[in-house]
């Protein structure tokens, strides 16, 4: 009876200890994973480049429920493309509307077809997004709900996905309530060469969660068809 009270006691008292040895990055990933946990999410993404930047990028909105699909919808410029991926399937819509699978796609060597098709494997929902971005950061700090810090070298780099990128540099800040990742935001720095052109490819990323098992997925019978 003696041995088990001890043990009892020394389990009440290492818990406010155990609990201290969390680190802020143990604190973000553990938000994501409560995030990828869900029933379903939805999220809006914007991405601010410097005004004399040629290429703009739209807002990005996206949703995804369990058991059902990924839907993204993306905009640049005066073209939006629609996603739906499931499992190892996915369909998108072709600079005409219409869905096509990513064979189809593939196939498109002077379009952007191709473009669209490594878009989609380079694609990462929020959650497994924001776990992969704070294993980049070298310190991360907690200030309030928020943590932040700089990337490393790779990791900065890693977030252009095309182009050769010489002097990468960034930072992540990310935002928690009850546990639960809401918000994260990255800026990058860095100079892209794309077929012998170089250009500044300075942005600003900000994803926002939102409707945490309240979302639901509406698959377009078009899209159902190529799935």
């Amino acid at each position: 009876m003696k041995k088990k009270i001890l043990f009892g006691a020394i389990v009440l008292l290492a818990g406010p200890l155990l609990a201290a040895d969390s680190s802020p990055k143990d604190d973000v990933i553990g938000a994501a994973q409560k995030l990828a946990a869900t029933a379903s999410y939805s999220w809006n993404q914007t991405v601010v480049v410097p005004e004399d930047n040629r290429f703009k990028p739209g807002p990005t909105d996206g949703k995804t429920e369990k058991g059902v699909a990924t839907y993204v919808k993306m905009s640049f410029g005066d073209n939006t493309t629609e996603i739906v991926m499931k499992g190892d399937k996915a369909a998108v819509t072709d600079p005409d509307g219409n869905w096509q699978s990513l064979t189809n796609l593939e196939g498109d060597d002077q379009g952007p077809g191709r473009f669209l098709v490594r878009m989609v494997h380079n694609f990462s929902a929020p959650a497994a997004q924001a776990t992969n971005l704070v294993a980049s950061v070298t310190e991360l700090k907690k200030d309030g709900d928020a943590y932040s810090g700089d990337l490393t070298e790779a990791g900065a780099k890693a977030q252009f996905r095309f182009g050769t990128v010489t002097n990468p540099k960034g930072s992540a800040k990310f935002w928690i309530k009850d546990g639960l990742l809401t918000k994260f935001e990255y800026k990058v720095q860095g100079k892209v060469s794309i077929n012998g052109n170089e250009f500044d490819a300075d942005r600003d990323t900000t994803v926002e969660i939102k409707d945490v098992g309240a979302t639901k997925v509406v698959v377009p019978d078009a899209a159902k068809k190529v799935l």
